[in-house]
């Protein structure tokens, strides 16, 4: 049975407190005025070398006179509105990027842990209970995650434009949309995505435990079929997820592939954390029968969704740059002008970084190395969730400040604490699973 270490749980907990403290002053410090705005930016331009605030400036003392001259007025009221208006979504953009990120991490987890049920593997029951573990951080962070959708819905922010009925009442393709995009319908569909997802980890974590105290096979026959039944859920709800907690962020925008990139990410970032936890806990002593071989597998995985992530990624890239249509292209242009080093950096720590150092076979056996390479891997996908929520969101307003790295701590702690306190619910070790022989003695 896994002991949580004092040194784990203080460091959780200092870490939501101090995530706790950085998003309250980043909300504080949020400007609730166009006037407390525009001084924001004017200092945070005057750090380097001017820009955003004295191009608008410069821009309305460029207008013409008359009735150019009024509408060059209005035209920087709107301006001005526009900018307190992404001013204020920042420590909302911040939080939630941190919310979903976690929660996503889960969630591919989730995945790979019914893909194995599925399949029947043999090598991977020693790592289920690991798995399990992580899955609990379902229940706090899809609560999280729903709790600031509805705040979203109650106007609390304006992260989603068309949930605003002055935006969409201008905007005949909101109306178009306004079937589906709608708030009532909106979280009903999120309530049907979590209630799905958590009820079928729960029922799934309640027949692997009662396999360790049965005489027979029946509860793994059963799991075996309800993992089969929810990849079929799952593959569904989660592409719809990506749509409305993601790509509706930017209504005008959308990609055909857009639901698998989502998952892609969700799935590396997930067995990443898989093999982290795992070689954390072989580290203090656990998990003994969990060997090199086991790692590697983990490793692997990791190599090959990150190059499946990246195809992805290209394939989507690719046709709508070549395509050239501007409803589509927009999406990569504000990423180029404004994004590039969260951008350009997510595609290096993504693809670049993992396609060198995890080719090697060996290297997927050495435990700092899996380690070393997850954290880079982890970061890669925080920066590629935040490449998709910020910029229709904030815009060119953004920077890496104390709402986003308290975002990360709060979170991060809290999938810690979550975690490590589901892994000392039941022994590490199932009991009875038909393949754990197989499994222990697993070679590659």
């Amino acid at each position: 049975m896994y002991t949580f270490s004092n040194k784990l749980r203080l460091g959780s907990f200092i870490a939501m407190g101090l995530g706790f403290i950085f998003l309250v002053i980043g909300f504080m410090s949020a400007p609730s005025t166009v006037e407390e705005a525009k001084a924001m930016v004017a200092v945070h331009d005057d750090g380097h070398g001017g820009g955003h605030a004295e191009a608008a400036e410069s821009h309305g003392e460029e207008q013409g006179h008359g009735a150019e001259a009024a509408h060059g007025e209005e035209h920087d009221t709107s301006h001005d509105e526009h900018l307190l208006s992404q001013l204020q979504n920042r420590p909302w953009s911040a939080l939630y990027v941190a919310a979903f990120f976690f929660f996503m991490i889960a969630l591919g987890v989730l995945a790979f842990y019914a893909i194995q049920r599925a399949a029947q593997a043999g090598w991977s029951p020693l790592l289920f209970r690991v798995m399990e573990g992580i899955t609990a951080y379902l229940v706090p962070g899809g609560i999280i995650v729903f709790v600031i959708l509805l705040l979203s819905v109650l106007h609390m922010n304006h992260m989603f434009v068309w949930m605003d009925p002055e935006v969409v009442a201008h905007d005949e393709l909101l109306q178009g949309k306004a079937g589906y995009l709608n708030p009532t319908f909106f979280l009903i569909r999120a309530a049907i995505f979590l209630g799905g997802w958590i009820f079928y980890r729960q029922y799934s974590r309640k027949l692997s435990l009662a396999q360790d105290e049965s005489d027979d096979d029946s509860n793994f026959i059963k799991n075996f079929r309800w993992s089969a039944g929810f990849l079929v859920f799952y593959l569904v709800t989660e592409s719809m997820m990506s749509w409305d907690w993601i790509m509706s962020v930017d209504p005008h925008w959308f990609s055909t592939l857009f639901g698998w990139y989502v998952f892609a990410s969700m799935f590396v970032s997930g067995i990443t954390v898989i093999a982290m936890v795992t070689v954390y806990l072989k580290s203090k002593g656990y998990l003994e029968q969990v060997n090199n071989s086991h790692i590697h597998d983990l490793a692997k995985f990791m190599f090959g969704i990150s190059i499946f992530w990246t195809y992805l990624w290209f394939a989507q890239f690719m046709l709508i740059w070549y395509a050239d249509i501007p409803e589509e292209v927009t999406y990569y242009v504000a990423r180029f002008q404004d994004y590039k080093l969260p951008f350009f950096g997510m595609l290096v720590m993504n693809f670049v970084f993992p396609l060198l150092v995890l080719m090697n076979s060996d290297y997927k056996r050495i435990n700092w190395f899996v380690i070393m390479t997850g954290i880079v891997v982890l970061f890669g996908h925080y920066l590629d969730i935040f490449n998709m929520i910020m910029p229709a969101t904030v815009g060119d307003q953004w920077f890496i400040g104390l709402p986003e790295i308290g975002g990360i701590l709060f979170f991060g702690g809290l999938f810690v604490f979550w975690v490590f306190t589901a892994l000392t619910k039941a022994p590490l070790q199932p009991k009875r699973n038909p393949f754990i022989e197989e499994s222990r003695h697993f070679h590659y």
